[in-house]
């Protein structure tokens, strides 16, 4: 070098200070790369984002490659600036081309080329990607080489470089991406995404229509009550038994005796032609499971029993999916049927009201392991049936007793914390 000039040298010095920072840069945005953007990216066609891909297969050859240039580039920096230091004050002023080619590496080539691909990963690894790639073909047998000692001492400790390849997403991880995707996914559909991922967690029993509230057809009342109870029915699907829901005999669906109905030509034994068998269902039935078994079965009512064979309850389609998208209804006032809020900051809700809907209403957390109703959690809790105007605390939330009816707590009053109590 003693025949180059100082200029050269130094703009020699720039370009390997620059080349090292490209390649910390380009190591830095191709890790920090979030793979599930890089996948969609490249099934849409990006070239960059492609190769990207392919470079990230092998995450050894990519540091390989990235190592080897980097410090080829420092090594030949330290070796220039050693050159420079000699030229200008002799071998005294090696010491401080050192300290200050340190400082220099430290700043231009690590500290802010690394934080810029950190902050802005697809920019600087797409275009840094189409460098990477020839330049790993070239140096393959280097690389390869490297690699295979690498990695043979990390199998020495348990480790194999094909581990990592595995980038499946857990469901609590989804849920986090979910909740931290902010205005790209609207917030009404990012819960519906988050009631699906908590569908595993509920069963059945968590939502289904309590026996004591099941409306159906009681073929022992007499025709003319039996004719006016389907005439005015609200539902489509009805179970249908004689003298006690345990006697259940099958499932009418109201559409198809409407016309007989109508034409008053509906007797006892057209109508039960027309129903479909009962279809059971255990309680602990998950409701993700009991989803598919609907669409398996093209079915969109069950009964849902006990271990012991008895009828607890009923479950629909409908129910089920409303776990998902919340109320079908277009009337805002009407979203919630068991918790009412009041314009004092308080609610009215039903005994019947499930403890799932206390929480998505209340934004609580009681636990959902115990009691499946709010009359289920006060029983539990006072041991004893509550008269009307007891107050006492439930998992924190003040509660008053409005009404009871029978054994059973009718109507109550809760009051989230910081709203003033009655």
């Amino acid at each position: 070098m003693e025949g180059i000039p100082l200029s050269a040298l130094f703009i020699a010095l720039a370009v390997s200070l620059v080349l090292s920072g490209c390649f910390s840069g380009s190591e830095t945005a191709l890790m920090t790369l979030n793979r599930y953007r890089l996948r969609h990216l490249a099934d849409e066609g990006r070239r960059g984002a492609r190769i990207a891909e392919r470079l990230l297969e092998r995450p050894d050859r990519l540091i390989g490659v990235i190592l080897i240039g980097n410090n080829l580039v420092n090594i030949l920096a330290a070796q220039i600036a050693t050159v420079i230091a000699l030229r200008l004050g002799g071998e005294s002023a090696i010491a401080i081309a050192t300290g200050g080619l340190t400082l220099a590496i430290l700043i231009f080539s690590e500290v802010t080329p690394k934080t810029l691909a950190a902050l802005h990963p697809e920019r600087v690894a797409f275009p840094a990607s189409y460098a990477l790639s020839p330049l790993l073909r070239a140096l393959y047998p280097v690389v390869w080489l490297i690699n295979l000692i690498a990695n043979g001492l990390l199998r020495t400790v348990g480790v194999h470089p094909v581990d990592g390849k595995d980038s499946t997403i857990s469901r609590e991880e989804l849920r986090t991406v979910v909740n931290e995707a902010g205005a790209m996914i609207p917030r009404r559909h990012q819960r519906m995404l988050t009631n699906i991922l908590d569908l595993e967690k509920a069963t059945v029993e968590d939502i289904m229509i309590p026996r004591n509230e099941i409306v159906g057809i009681d073929l022992e009342q007499d025709w003319e009550t039996i004719l006016e109870h389907i005439a005015n029915t609200e539902y489509t699907r009805m179970p249908v038994y004689r003298g006690a829901v345990d006697e259940v005999e099958g499932i009418l669906h109201i559409r198809r005796i409407l016309t007989s109905l109508l034409d008053g030509a509906l007797t006892r034994e057209s109508l039960i032609a027309e129903m479909d068998a009962p279809y059971f269902v255990p309680e602990a039935t998950p409701l993700h499971v009991q989803l598919m078994n609907f669409q398996a079965r093209r079915r969109r009512i069950a009964l849902v029993v006990d271990e012991y064979g008895d009828i607890m309850g009923l479950i629909t389609l409908e129910d089920l999916l409303e776990e998902i998208v919340g109320e079908f209804t277009t009337d805002p006032a009407e979203m919630i049927r068991d918790v009412h809020p009041q314009a004092d900051g308080s609610f009215l809700a039903e005994g019947s009201a499930s403890v799932r809907e206390l929480n998505r209403t209340l934004g609580s957390e009681i636990p959902t392991t115990g009691p499946k109703t709010l009359n289920g959690l006060i029983l539990e809790q006072l041991e004893t049936i509550p008269e009307p105007g007891t107050s006492f605390q439930l998992h924190g939330y003040p509660v008053t007793i409005i009404q009871t009816q029978g054994n059973r707590v009718k109507l109550a009053r809760i009051q989230p914390p910081g709203t003033p109590e009655h």
